[in-house]
């Protein structure tokens, strides 16, 4: 990119936000190192009303733009073209695949998963039938759109790339990977907070014996109906000194999966309950989740980078995880893998962390190298090369 011919680029922000997850925190974590990283170009960051006080930048070579568009709407499709024409960007960055069908500027886009192409199930959605196939139709249209007209993809993984190539017939030196980092959950916590007082935080979520955990949503990729099965198992091998706590936010999928636990006799009293359910917990709260869990678990079918473990990981818990799609190349040799169709596989390795003192303690080590491998600062460096090689082209 020539220093003598600053381009103007824009960065679609909406998903913003440094309590998110996911998504949100490949957002926040782009747009924050990348406007650092360079300092000649000017920027434009796409924000919604609920993020938008929250970014701050310097008002001359960064601005911020409203952009009050929902996410995967029709007012997407119309609006946002209008907003991006308007300030004539040189370049867009899009971080999800929801790229607008009639924008017609030059664009990159980060690609994260097919998984809606794996995994077509109206058990996915709270929409009727006829309405889920109709918007995964239109889902299917838009990441072909978007992945054929872009000028670079960025993915997360090699497992993402060989999938976008295989299954979007993309050609191969179009796709650059670039991985995602591992964020310092307590970087933002209140001084007041008193990360000692781990025991409250336990109490107060109402979990007294040591632990199994498992962070994320509850869609049905995400394997947990069976993993309510293998902790079955595991309390008839254990007893009750087990707890099994999930994290996420409370939802359609995660009410639907109580009752699941409920069925399987995994719901109790309050303060008995063999199963935990935390709903949103604030990064300091999860960091002591992690601190003292006995091992995290992540029983997903489907990964394109697999962040939460990864987390899990920097903070010294030890995990378990199924060894399908991305898992292995972004886990490496820091994790017990299982297969995770298989119950007896499943309980077998579960259970060999959970008895096993030295191979927790070698987890925890192999997991602090392993997560030196993945920066944000980094991960932005390689986005900004795929900007220059834009331009370049």
């Amino acid at each position: 990119m020539k220093r003598n011919r600053p381009k103007r680029i824009g960065i679609d922000a909406r998903f913003y936000g440094t309590k998110a997850k996911g998504l949100g925190r490949y957002t926040q974590e782009i747009v924050d190192n990348i406007i650092k990283l360079d300092t000649v170009n000017e920027y434009r960051i796409f924000l919604r009303p609920e993020n938008f006080l929250e970014f701050k930048c310097d008002g001359v070579r960064v601005k911020k733009i409203l952009a009050d568009v929902p996410w995967y709407s029709w007012r997407e499709q119309l609006v946002m073209p209008r907003l991006l024409i308007k300030e004539k960007l040189s370049l867009v960055h899009f971080p999800h695949f929801n790229v607008p069908l009639i924008y017609g500027g030059e664009f990159v886009v980060t690609i994260h998963d097919l998984i809606l192409t794996k995994f077509p199930t109206v058990r996915a959605t709270t929409l009727s039938p006829a309405l889920y196939w109709l918007k995964n139709l239109l889902y299917r249209l838009v990441i072909w759109s978007a992945a054929w007209r872009a000028r670079k993809i960025i993915a997360v993984s090699e497992f993402t790339k060989r999938d976008i190539v295989k299954t979007l017939r993309v050609r191969p030196d179009k796709i650059s990977v670039t991985y995602e980092g591992v964020a310092n959950l307590a970087k933002n916590r209140d001084t007041l907070f008193d990360l000692s007082d781990d025991k409250t935080t336990l109490l107060r979520y109402n979990i007294n014996r040591p632990f199994l955990l498992y962070v994320g949503n509850a869609y049905p990729h995400k394997n947990l109906e069976r993993l309510f099965e293998v902790f079955s198992r595991l309390r008839h091998q254990f007893g009750d000194k087990l707890q099994l706590v999930l994290v996420g936010k409370e939802d359609y999928f995660y009410e639907r999966l109580k009752q699941a636990a409920g069925e399987r006799g995994l719901l109790t009293a309050a303060g008995e309950s063999p199963v935990v359910w935390t709903g949103y917990v604030t990064d300091e709260e999860l960091e002591i989740l992690f601190k003292h869990a006995l091992v995290y678990v992540f029983p997903s079918l489907y990964e394109g980078f697999g962040l939460p473990p990864l987390e899990a990981m920097a903070k010294g818990c030890p995990v378990a995880s199924s060894n399908s799609s991305s898992l292995p190349e972004i886990l490496g040799r820091a994790a017990v893998y299982f297969n995770p169709t298989d119950l007896a596989d499943m309980v077998d390795k579960i259970s060999s962390v959970i008895k096993d003192d030295r191979l927790r303690r070698d987890l925890r080590q192999r997991g602090y190298e392993q997560v030196k491998r993945f920066s944000w600062w980094e991960c932005a460096r390689a986005t900004f090369e795929v900007y220059k090689n834009v331009f370049d082209l």
